[in-house]
């Protein structure tokens, strides 16, 4: 078997846990969205969380396919940042899920085409939350697997959100919104969401949001936070010994893990993949491995139809050993610039925004949307956590000198009216 992996990439799904030149990692809305949140008050709708949702088999198939095409254009479009990557799909399309049931117009068109929502919205949140309850459902080997997903949502203190807008949420995403004071407190409202996704991810992501994420327009937070940790079904040889990884640079050395047993490994076209199981069995990691030499080119042509054509190839697995390497790969960014490359621009745009299912009002943009995501494989099994917190503030009036042409400056003694230095910029790139 050809054993060439250079980046790593994280879907999540309890289903399958595919790392390919893609790995996956996630889960959806928490079953118990509120719970672990700090006291204080709470806006919440009088409407209990649907936890028997009637959903048609095509409408989670439909809903599955979308986060796999969105995984696809995601890693498409992060790709060309150096080195090893994970994210996770799920966890973005839940937090975005809960803010497009606030959006209207051209905003919620963008925004279901961007995160390929297929299903209209009276299905779509039901479909959410079936899933959800699914991934929050208890496991058969609870000592060595564990997933959990939670959903929490915070506001301003006097900002008024739609009845409606909290129904959709208690009703499909069982979260209530919590009060905070992005105004006046903004460091603390900060520490307390980054308290809250650090007990939701036992202690892997303590800091979601970095210091000045939040400011005085900040009007809601919503969040989503994952956590999996399981031992493998039959677990890799203690003590890797060392080995040789082809890294794109060179040669490396690193930890080569070995597996008693034989798993599922089978071929396609420029490719050779195997499929790990986890304990209880419900869940599995997945290596895609492209022939030697063509990781570029494989994952420049992978497409979502690409991706579920080899995982459909799996019928046709063999069992053989395996070999992998040790790894960790950890992950902190905005997908801001993400989302707008895929179409999603009037969601983060002050004139074009439309938020109206959230206040009534046309006042409200998404500032940002922070994404973490931390991956790690030994011998024993896997560690995963992820979180999104998507950021929605008012449009306010904020003048803003934007220095894009050539200018010149001074270094003055403000005393004394002494100019200390003096020069221009004609290009900041030289």
């Amino acid at each position: 078997m050809t054993r060439r992996v250079t980046r790593g990439f994280v879907v999540a799904r309890r289903a399958v846990f595919t790392l390919a030149a893609v790995i996956a990692s996630a889960g959806c809305g928490g079953g118990g969205g509120d719970e672990g949140m700090t006291s204080g008050p709470v806006a919440r709708s009088s409407e209990a969380r649907l936890t028997d949702p009637q959903v048609p088999g095509e409408d989670l198939a439909a809903l599955a396919a979308g986060n796999d095409a969105l995984a696809v254009d995601l890693y498409q479009t992060l790709r060309t940042t150096p080195g090893n990557m994970v994210f996770a799909p799920e966890s973005l399309s839940l937090a975005l899920a809960m803010t497009y049931g606030g959006a209207a117009g051209n905003t919620a068109a963008q925004m279901a085409a961007t995160m390929h929502f297929a299903l209209p919205a009276e299905r779509l949140h039901p479909a959410f939350d079936a899933l959800d309850l699914a991934l929050n459902a208890p496991a058969t080997a609870p000592a060595a697997f564990r997933l959990t997903v939670a959903n929490a949502v915070w506001a301003q203190q006097g900002f008024a959100v739609l009845p409606s807008f909290l129904d959709l949420l208690a009703r499909y995403y069982g979260a209530g919104v919590r009060l905070a004071d992005f105004r006046g407190a903004s460091e603390t409202s900060r520490q307390v969401i980054n308290q809250w996704v650090s007990d939701q991810t036992a202690g892997k992501l303590p800091e979601l949001l970095m210091a000045g994420a939040i400011n005085s327009l900040t009007k809601m937070v919503l969040t989503n936070a994952i956590y999996f940790k399981a031992d493998w079904q039959t677990p890799f040889a203690p003590q890797s010994p060392t080995g040789t990884f082809n890294a794109p640079a060179g040669p490396v050395s690193v930890p080569m893990m070995t597996g008693p047993a034989e798993v599922p490994v089978w071929t396609g076209t420029g490719y050779t993949a195997a499929r790990l199981p986890y304990a209880g069995g419900t869940t599995s990691l997945v290596v895609i491995v492209p022939d030697a030499g063509t990781f570029d080119a494989f994952e420049a042509a992978l497409t979502a139809d690409e991706l579920q054509a080899v995982l459909a190839s799996a019928v046709a697995a063999t069992s053989q050993g395996v070999s992998l390497p040790r790894f960790a790969v950890g992950q902190h960014f905005s997908v801001r610039t993400a989302l707008m490359a895929l179409g999603m621009n009037d969601a983060f745009s002050t004139g074009t925004a439309d938020f109206s299912g959230i206040d009534g009002d046309r006042d409200l943009f998404i500032q940002d949307v922070v994404h973490q995501a931390n991956v790690a494989v030994d011998e024993q099994g896997t560690e995963a956590a992820a979180a999104t917190a998507v950021i929605i503030g008012r449009k306010g009036v904020v003048q803003t000198l934007r220095v894009d042409r050539p200018f010149l400056f001074l270094i003055r003694d403000d005393a004394s009216g002494a100019t200390l230095f003096m020069g221009r910029v004609l290009d900041p790139s030289q």
